[in-house]
């Protein structure tokens, strides 16, 4: 895992915005690649906030407040590096069906005590994640709780 993304997970970049793209998410993943990280299965890009919210909208096609607007309403588990999930639409006695994460856009929301709940904890992270199947959901914690893998991982 690269450093802007192991800060970013960390709360270290409250500024940024990460977006995880899969590879049959855009037209071309392989020129995302000299600004992001490679994963197994797509990109990870870390950039400045309306950078990066533009950069998300021009790969696929969906502004990303209406897209976390929508997603909001479904929760769902998005995998601690931010490159997974596991859709809340799957259903574990049908394998056949396809839910694999398309592409995931998160932001940092800085702590608030007055606000409570995890705001009280620490920064918290939005994370908002579309499904092959069609589905939209969201997750959020607290910035460095959830475990990472190592560097070499």
């Amino acid at each position: 895992m690269d450093t802007a993304r192991r800060e970013f997970l960390a709360g270290e970049r409250p500024d940024d915005v990460l977006m995880f793209l899969a590879d049959e998410a855009v037209a071309n993943p392989d020129g995302l690649l000299s600004i992001g990280e490679a994963t197994d299965r797509g990109v990870v890009l870390v950039v400045p906030g309306d950078r990066g919210r533009s950069a998300f909208e021009s790969a696929v096609g969906v502004d990303p407040m209406n897209f976390a607007g929508a997603a909001m309403g479904t929760e769902g588990e998005i995998a601690p590096d931010l490159a997974a999930g596991d859709c809340p639409s799957a259903h574990p006695d049908e394998p056949g069906e396809d839910h694999r994460v398309r592409f995931v856009f998160a932001f940092a929301e800085a702590a608030n005590p007055e606000v409570g709940g995890l705001y009280a904890e620490g920064d918290v992270i939005h994370a908002y994640a579309a499904c092959t199947c069609g589905t939209t959901y969201s997750d959020r914690w607290v910035a460095g709780d959830r475990p990472v893998p190592d560097e070499d991982e």
